[in-house]
């Protein structure tokens, strides 16, 4: 009887070890599902759907990151997801050039997650990536209406603008910013709306958050868009003119939510389950601005924890007092020197006919690199 009681409770304690094994290996799947983002759409590339033969895997279960609201939605607009990827993508490389000279500079970190782990951090710095990522599906979504690469959508239709003089036509072929903006709500949206969090909860307030930045950078786009003529006439004498609506340069659209990142609004939830601001003596936000819920995390060190690369390795400028600078940028640890030799073109010269000629000239250049 011992000897069948040793062995029941042996057995029984490798079966919670099973358990208690299997538990984590499903949370841990569930923890590495949530940390995929459609942004991973913008750093692998996505074959068109007519390049499919048949019996080849369809295109939507070979997409990572995509929650399920994405995924259906992928599979009614399958020759979407080439543009969406290039949304992403232009958003990223804006991202990074916005801030190419901060501490935190949009640095990529896998196919994956995208940016890691940071992004789990309510801080401006993500809610700067998500409304420049939303804007950039505005951006490629209409303007692949406009070169007719959409089944579903086309040139836009927006009213003839009032202040437009009566004697220019309104035509054209503009991009359809409404379609752009619309389609890419439904998108990128899809995934914060899945969630069923308790109203009133971090959880929530995250949500929120997210909504609210994703809905700021189409606003961008949609509002930075503007009309655009071309002269018709003999000789260029431009008689006439033809208008349409056009895309702000993504130059514009970047540098607009850059200044809304500098401005953006601190918020907590409130007792309604509701956004609302951490410092009642400022301005409630507009769907234009952006809002966070979190300090951002100490840049200057490298922390698995929170994300944050660090700034090691980093270059700086040595007479600069702005974040690029040596003493801001490396956190007062200090920088090594050294020197590279740059080579680029010089003394050029023009020769009948046609060409030009250009000598190559090196000059010795001092870089500084945060210890």
């Amino acid at each position: 009887m011992d000897n069948r009681s040793v062995q029941r409770r042996r057995s029984s304690g490798v079966l919670h070890l099973l358990l208690a094994a299997a538990f984590l290996t499903c949370n841990s799947q569930l923890l590495l599902v949530d940390a995929n983002s459609w942004w991973s759409l913008g750093l692998t590339p996505i074959q068109r759907p007519e390049m499919y033969i048949i019996g080849a895997q369809p295109l939507c279960s070979q997409l990572s990151g995509l929650s399920q609201g994405q995924r259906k939605l992928c599979q009614l607009y399958q020759d979407h997801m080439t543009y969406i990827g290039d949304g992403a993508k232009t958003g990223i490389k804006e991202c990074q050039y916005q801030f190419r000279q901060r501490r935190w500079n949009c640095s990529t970190v896998d196919n994956t997650s995208v940016f890691g782990r940071v992004m789990q951090i309510g801080s401006r710095e993500t809610a700067f990536t998500y409304a420049i990522s939303a804007a950039g599906v505005v951006n490629a979504i209409s303007r692949a209406c406009r070169e007719g690469e959409l089944s579903t959508c086309g040139c836009s239709r927006t009213a003839r603008p009032r202040d437009l003089p009566r004697d220019w036509l309104w035509g054209g072929c503009g991009d359809n910013v409404y379609y752009g903006k619309r389609f890419a709500q439904e998108f990128v949206d899809a995934r914060e709306r899945e969630k069923n969090y308790p109203r009133g909860s971090r959880e929530h307030a995250r949500t929120l958050m997210n909504l609210h930045n994703n809905e700021a950078g189409r606003q961008a786009v949609y509002n930075l868009a503007d009309v655009a003529c071309k002269c018709h006439g003999v000789s260029g004498s431009c008689s006439l003119k033809t208008c349409w609506l056009q895309l702000a340069d993504f130059r514009r659209v970047g540098e607009f939510l850059k200044e809304k990142y500098d401005s953006a609004a601190a918020m907590r939830i409130g007792r309604k389950g509701r956004l609302e601001l951490l410092d009642k003596r400022f301005n409630s936000p507009t769907p234009e601005d952006l809002v966070y819920i979190d300090l951002s995390p100490d840049y200057c060190h490298r922390n698995e924890t929170t994300g944050s690369l660090g700034t090691q390795g980093r270059f700086c400028n040595k007479t600069s007092e702005g974040m690029d600078g040596c003493e801001l940028m490396c956190c007062g640890r200090g920088y090594d020197q050294f020197r590279i030799y740059k080579h680029e073109r010089c003394h050029c010269k023009f020769h009948w006919c046609c060409y030009v000629k250009c000598k190559r000239c090196s000059t010795l250049v001092d870089q500084f690199v945060c210890k």
